[in-house]
């Protein structure tokens, strides 16, 4: 047995391993003589098949599984020993020239080596937005609160103001949809006059061009799919069924008790503290899945190294269920490129700043989770033998540690990029950050 690595270039190399009849003829023998005990050949008794007819008939495919068993064995063992970084598989480079009657055989496979390089954290800023709930936001939660939790008064005419309820029909686009909506969200002037004094009962026509204040409203009111609610314009029947005024409720201790539960809040400033806070929080979640894919494109784009463009594209083609073109590989290759990139972009982090993922880590992190959930429902104080259990059946589910896993890494990531990464923060608020974020 000898491997040997010749380096082509710093991204491809060719490994041949050398196998001589020595390292394989023992086993190979040892396996015809445990198949002649077996063999039920007509015309022999069982187990007294002449050894030469079984080498005949099994010779060639047990040397064929018993080499290819050592070949993979050591090269694998080869890799790991030498602390290869190979991107994809070893190919074969000589399988079809490979004569199964010689005694000693030599395989060839290329490699593809991973590039070294230095990670470029401190490139052009990227933007970490610090999003604040405003007062109109606030002021809106306040004004959502209070109709949530008001009265509807029942009426037969509508006025500005008012909920209807009604059924929207069109021929000519296959529109029935019955909807609630409020008379503060239509903008046409015309279409607001027009139901502004019709009463229950009646049926009016209204135009959709210019209908509501927002053209996803006809996606939602109208039943149509996201495509045609841009831009719609016919005519549709609606039948009013229902008008209704809703008195808003005060704000009181009771309503503060129902919604946050008893003397959390206690007056109208610390109502609008915490729907600021708990607005904020969420929009925490955005801003950094936000930095997260901007500080990725800015690696990706800044971290500058080669590929072995042509070994991948090969390996693309043959690694899959079916073999592919070389268009289609180059193809699908293009379209991995960035990925693959940003893969060893965040191996090497992780390496050089000890980011991986520990198995106590996860533990904690599932009992986290877990405590966060139960006090969702109530349980402020679960035992620890309650978590163990939960932790414990988590831990042995793999498709829930997969997923567990993938999270904590993600959120090592984001710390350490918060922390290293060349940042800027502007402080904005959630509309301004949705017309800047994905303009």
């Amino acid at each position: 047995m000898n491997i040997t690595k010749k380096d082509i270039d710093p991204l491809n190399a060719v490994v041949t391993v050398n196998i001589s009849k020595d390292d394989y003829s023992e086993k190979v023998d040892t396996i015809l003589k445990d198949y002649r005990k077996n063999a039920n050949i007509p015309g022999f008794r069982k187990g007294h098949v002449p050894l030469g007819m079984v080498k005949k008939q099994y010779g060639k495919a047990v040397l064929v599984d018993e080499v290819n068993k050592i070949l993979q064995n050591e090269l694998h063992k080869f890799l790991t020993e030498e602390k290869l970084d190979v991107l994809g598989n070893p190919l074969p480079k000589n399988e079809a020239e490979i004569d199964w009657d010689a005694g000693d055989f030599s395989f060839e496979f290329d490699l593809g080596l991973a590039p070294e390089f230095e990670v470029n954290l401190k490139g052009k800023a990227v933007t970490h937005y610090k999003i604040v709930a405003d007062d109109e936001m606030i002021n809106n939660q306040v004004k959502t609160i209070r109709k949530q939790y008001g009265k509807l008064i029942a009426k037969d005419t509508v006025e500005k103001g008012d909920e209807v309820t009604g059924t929207f029909t069109s021929e000519e686009k296959g529109i029935e949809k019955k909807a609630t909506f409020e008379t503060e969200i239509v903008k046409g002037k015309k279409q607001l006059s027009t139901l502004i004094g019709a009463k229950v009962g009646d049926t009016i026509t209204l135009k959709t061009k210019g209908l509501f204040k927002d053209e996803h409203d006809n996606q939602r009111y109208l039943g149509v799919d996201h495509d045609a609610a841009h831009g719609l314009d016919i005519e549709v029947a609606l039948k009013i069924e229902e008008v209704n005024k809703r008195e808003m409720a005060d704000l009181n201790q009771e309503l503060f008790d129902k919604i946050f539960g008893e003397g959390v809040v206690t007056s109208e400033k610390q109502l609008k503290e915490k729907i600021k806070e708990d607005a904020e929080r969420q929009f925490e979640q955005q801003s950094d899945q936000k930095l997260l894919n901007d500080v990725v494109e800015s690696l990706i784009e800044n971290t500058k190294f080669d590929l072995p463009k042509e070994f991948l594209q090969r390996w693309i083609q043959q690694s899959g269920e079916e073999v592919l073109s070389e268009e289609a590989a180059k193809e699908e290759f293009e379209k991995s490129e960035k990925g693959l990139r940003y893969q060893l972009i965040e191996g090497k982090l992780r390496a050089e700043h000890k980011l991986q993922v520990t198995f106590e880590e996860l533990k904690d992190y599932s009992r986290d989770m877990i405590r966060m959930q139960m006090a969702q429902f109530g349980n402020m104080n679960p035992t620890d033998e309650e978590l163990d259990g939960i932790v414990g059946r988590i831990m042995s589910n793999e498709e829930e540690v997969r997923r567990l896993s993938e999270q904590l890494n993600t959120n090592k990531m984001l710390q350490f990029y918060k922390e290293n990464a060349k940042l800027k923060t502007k402080e904005v608020t959630y509309d301004k950050f949705i017309k800047e974020a994905y303009a």
